[in-house]
């Protein structure tokens, strides 16, 4: 064992503890507040909603609520960010041995079966942020994925992020015409063919 490793833990126990507390304080209040607003975004249109409203669902005092967000806008670009966060990120966390770079097949599912909150951010003009969000964070996953793949290894790492934002652009393109569709073909066969997409164009 190494020298850190063979320190006595009682000696880092308090300041540990004490972080690891406020960490799921954070956590906990913070998905309290999100999901609140998220039930409230299901009952009425978001520009109707106050901020106090979302602090009686939550149960949440005024000074909390601001201690982690400026106003409900901020809150909802937190969820949205927590979404996609989870999503383009879920291959390597999972450290999925394949070559897919995006898990197309469990995002397009999942949007479908909350087509109702896709609508609503549709509608109240907000479908727009999600999709500003989303292109950042599936290109940073879809880059990684593309170098663990070891394929494209000989490009330049300019050439590799333009590739991995064109593709972020292609899969969100590919979601936005699937989500509108009223015959949608399964969403495994939409991770085939975008996969088909990836791979052919960078040969």
């Amino acid at each position: 064992m190494s020298g850190k490793a063979a320190h006595n833990p009682q000696e880092q126990t308090p300041a540990t503890q004490k972080h690891r507390k406020l960490d799921a304080r954070t956590r906990r209040t913070r998905t309290l507040l999100g999901d609140a607003f998220l039930r409230l975004i299901m009952e009425k249109p978001i520009e109707d909603i106050t901020v106090q409203e979302v602090l009686d669902r939550a149960g949440v005092g005024r000074s909390t609520f601001y201690l982690h967000f400026r106003d409900k806008n901020d809150l909802l670009l937190s969820q949205l960010e927590r979404f996609l966060e989870h999503m383009s990120s879920v291959l390597m966390v999972n450290k999925e041995k394949s070559l897919r770079v995006a898990p197309v097949t469990e995002m397009f599912d999942h949007l479908n079966e909350q087509r109702k909150l896709y609508c609503i951010l549709r509608d109240a003009g907000r479908l727009n942020d999600f999709f500003d969000l989303a292109q950042d964070y599936f290109a940073r996953g879809i880059e990684q994925r593309l170098i663990d793949s070891g394929r494209l290894s000989k490009l330049s790492k300019p050439e590799l992020a333009a590739r991995a934002n064109a593709l972020a652009g292609s899969l969100l393109s590919l979601l936005r015409w699937w989500m509108d569709r009223v015959d949608k073909e399964p969403a495994v066969k939409m991770d085939e063919m975008f996969h088909r997409m990836v791979w052919n164009g960078l040969r």
